[in-house]
């Protein structure tokens, strides 16, 4: 199951985005926020990690081998619990399972001993900065740049991202292989 985490703070400015537009007013703030958000979820999909830090819930198998978080970096494991197949959860005593967090930020948890049916139910923080000051400037900038590319479509002109997008953000992708 996928990582569950509600997406809160901007990973940009709503000022930088509108001085960067050379808008003044306060007209289009809302729609100038949710452009931001948008291209900050690209921004995620496109590097494979979660901007801003934010809490996540995942269920992984728990067969005993080890099983990767699907949200990266991962900060810190807060819990982990099992569920038996009528969806009801457990607290787990340390000793019967596993975590770890690797040097790429990956987070792995695993049931120790023999599986038991039950699955893991893991609670997790993920994310490159706890704020948008603690992003690189690259990050901020690409997400800027592709929400402007986005308000200026809105006339019905196709939106093409520059391709100084991807190049701002390409040293920070990071990608699995199947």
């Amino acid at each position: 199951m996928a990582a569950q985490g509600e997406a809160g703070a901007l990973a940009a400015s709503l000022a930088e985005l509108k001085a960067y537009l050379r808008i003044a007013t306060g007209d289009e703030d809302a729609v100038l926020a949710g452009l931001l958000r948008s291209a900050a979820a690209l921004c995620e999909g496109f590097v494979g990690q979660w901007l801003i830090v934010r809490e996540a819930r995942e269920t992984v198998a728990g067969d005993g081998s080890w099983q990767r978080l699907s949200a990266r970096p991962v900060a810190a494991i807060l819990d982990v619990r099992a569920v038996d197949a009528a969806g009801a959860e457990e607290a787990l005593p340390p000793e019967h399972y596993a975590i770890d967090i690797d040097a790429s930020g990956e987070g792995w948890a695993r049931l120790r001993g023999v599986g038991d049916g039950r699955r893991l139910a893991v609670r997790y923080r993920a994310g490159m900065a706890e704020d948008m000051n603690g992003l690189p400037e690259a990050i901020r900038q690409g997400i800027v740049r592709l929400a402007a590319e986005h308000h200026g479509a809105r006339s019905g002109e196709a939106a093409t991202p520059p391709a100084v997008v991807s190049a701002l953000w390409r040293p920070w992708r990071r990608m699995r292989l199947a």
